[in-house]
């Protein structure tokens, strides 16, 4: 049986949480959160602990916290050599203290505590500093998840990078779909089968062909539309439809606005 130990109780530790105690071969020797009333709903299920003090020894500690305290969080805790891995996908391995052996395990996928997520379809990317802590990290790996990759730093970042791009500025342009409608009183919902289409549609093609819409055709009167509509009733967004249609049109060889 394998032994780890959570660290940190945001939105991916408490998916990694459930994922990992779902496997029959992993054991969840404790999972730390400096304010336990975040986890108090899993209070029964594992060991909750609040003082990095009292953490016990374990195959893995997974940290999962925010990224900016990866380091100095790292580096206070209270052992040496033991294997410690963090679940970032833009903090290089480095990041993480000396003091330990140092990996990464880091689920490519979009977290939010009220949705329910399946493991097993999550890549998750993975990093160490030995073939010897990969293959264990590989077999964590496996025991959650159909798809485990060995990624380095660098195509890690770009990975991220490319998830935001994909992922947290078009659920921004959603937010923004959503204030159009509201201006003018039309119902969001009426926009989600086009959401559907097109999540189902980029499975299939290369984003390039799948691309549609008046930038795409060079339809400058209704850009010009768009934009005075924009302009009159939401002006914060005029330079993000400007930015992003001067893009479609400068990948299709038209002339940018």
């Amino acid at each position: 049986m394998l032994t780890v130990t959570i660290l940190g109780s945001g939105n991916l530790a408490t998916h990694l949480f459930k994922a990992l105690n779902a496997s029959e071969e992993v054991i969840i020797n404790q999972w730390y959160s400096r304010n336990p009333k975040t986890i108090k709903a899993f209070e029964k299920t594992v060991n909750i602990i609040s003082d990095i003090n009292d953490l016990e020894e374990a195959d893995v500690y997974f940290t999962a916290i925010s990224d900016d305290a990866i380091a100095a969080f790292t580096e206070k805790l209270p052992f040496k050599d033991r294997l410690v891995v963090h679940c970032s996908g833009n903090v290089p391995m480095s990041a993480l203290s000396p003091k330990n052996k140092r990996g990464v395990f880091y689920p490519l996928q979009t977290f939010s505590k009220e949705r329910a997520t399946d493991f097993n379809v999550i890549p998750i990317c993975i990093e160490a500093e030995d073939q010897e802590h990969l293959i264990l990290l590989k077999k964590i790996g496996s025991k959650i998840s159909s798809t485990v990759h060995e990624i380095n730093t660098e195509q890690r970042k770009a990975l991220h990078l490319a998830a935001v791009f994909i992922n947290n500025f078009v659920n921004h342009l959603y937010h923004i779909g959503h204030e159009i409608c509201d201006v003018n009183q039309v119902p969001f919902h009426i926009l989600k089968p086009i959401i559907e289409e097109t999540t189902k549609k980029i499975m299939d093609l290369n984003p390039i062909d799948a691309q549609t819409g008046p930038a795409k055709r060079n339809d400058r009167n209704t850009i010009e539309n768009h934009i005075n509509n924009l302009e009159q009733h939401l002006p914060d967004y005029t330079a993000i439809y400007k930015t992003l249609t001067s893009s479609i049109l400068n990948t299709y060889g038209r002339e940018k606005l």
